[in-house]
């Protein structure tokens, strides 16, 4: 059950990071979507390992397969299915560990839980296993961009104490891809790679914040109480592999205004349109878009596998030290850019269905035509 994420627009993820292979089924998809294997591949390309001297050295093509689902480049309505295979495997490195916790990792919790598990570079617990939410995040993006001209904009925001200023409301997806740290100033990104590669050479690891922009959201996404849009995006950002942190619109930082500072006004634009003259509240309010920017950060934890010397203990609860072997990244935010994007357009794209199928089966219900809610 826990691989299973969304309601109508809903993907199970499968595989390992050391097995034959990973991918996704994808339930939901609305059909004849224009779509090709080149179009999941871009953003598998952008997480995959290897793709610079920042991340992991692990070579894999991360070269995606649909098994299902799509005939002659367009979806068929039924479930598609999504397979990468793993080529660059090294099952041998993580040797060590078959009997030795890693601090911080999940090799304990996974035992508590299950009283067995995959040592091979943690089995489930990798983040090799978001391939398959970058691929059905792919598709959630084409559903979002044709049918409500969503953009989606992740970057990194910081790295440790290097934090970058950036104007979400300008940002491009072709600044934050213009540098391998994907961070959109220039002069940040900079320092930002030269810290991560004092820790690679340290043999340790940093973490950072991840902000991420979802424009042009449709009004009335959202449900009340349990499903709020932000309690779903958090949740979403929150089952990432190293997410520790999630805000949205003014987050913490929020709790040092009052509310006459933070409330955002409203108004009435040019084209008759009720906006908000502030968006301290992120795009969300009471749980539901009010067609502002959505806003949110992920904080991600240093990666748990170093290779120093760490104190811990064996299975049998002996004690011991452990350097890691095996490759790793020194710091996940470069390759979380499209997992964060990934799993903003789940959300947003399960809940565009449901809302058009809760809300908008008797248009004048929303004061739309019955034309502007066609798929």
């Amino acid at each position: 059950m826990g691989s299973i994420f969304g309601e109508l627009f809903r993907i199970s993820t499968f595989g390992e990071s050391h097995g034959g292979g990973v991918g996704v089924v994808i339930d939901g998809c609305p059909p004849r979507l224009e779509l090709s294997a080149q179009e999941i591949q871009k953003e598998l390309d952008r997480r995959r390992p290897g793709q610079s001297k920042i991340t992991t050295p692990r070579k894999e093509t991360d070269t995606c397969q649909i098994l299902s689902g799509v005939f002659q480049n367009q979806t068929t309505g039924t479930p598609i299915t999504i397979l990468v295979p793993n080529k660059d495997t090294r099952p041998q490195d993580y040797q060590d560990m078959a009997a030795t916790y890693r601090p911080s990792h999940a090799d304990a919790t996974y035992d508590a839980k299950y009283g067995y598990r995959n040592w091979q570079g943690g089995g489930r617990s990798s983040a090799r296993e978001t391939i398959g939410r970058v691929a059905a995040g792919a598709i959630a993006k084409k559903i979002l961009a044709q049918f409500a001209n969503v953009e989606i904009v992740g970057y990194v925001k910081r790295i440790k104490d290097l934090e970058a200023v950036v104007d979400a409301n300008t940002v491009t997806e072709e600044k934050v891809e213009s540098n391998m740290v994907r961070c959109p100033h220039q002069e940040c990104a900079q320092q930002m790679i030269d810290l991560i590669e004092q820790t690679r050479r340290e043999k340790d690891s940093i973490g950072g914040v991840v902000e991420c922009v979802a424009r042009n959201v449709p009004k009335g996404l959202g449900e009340p109480v349990f499903d709020k849009l932000e309690a779903d995006l958090a949740k979403a950002v929150m089952s990432l592999p190293a997410s520790k942190g999630f805000e949205i619109g003014s987050g913490f930082s929020g709790t040092l205004l009052k509310g006459s500072e933070h409330n955002d006004p409203f108004y009435t634009d040019d084209n008759g349109n009720i906006r908000t003259r502030s968006n301290y509240s992120g795009g969300v309010q009471g749980g539901i878009s009010n067609g502002e920017n959505i806003l949110l950060r992920a904080a991600f934890k240093p990666t748990s596998t170093i290779g120093q010397a760490q104190e811990t203990v064996t299975s049998t609860g002996e004690a011991t030290e452990l350097s890691a072997k095996g490759r790793h990244d020194p710091c996940v935010l470069p390759r979380a850019v499209p997992m964060v994007e990934a799993m903003v357009a789940l959300v947003l794209c399960d809940h565009l269905l449901r809302d058009r199928a809760q809300c908008h089966i008797f248009p004048e219900t929303a004061g739309e035509s019955t034309e502007s809610n066609k798929f």
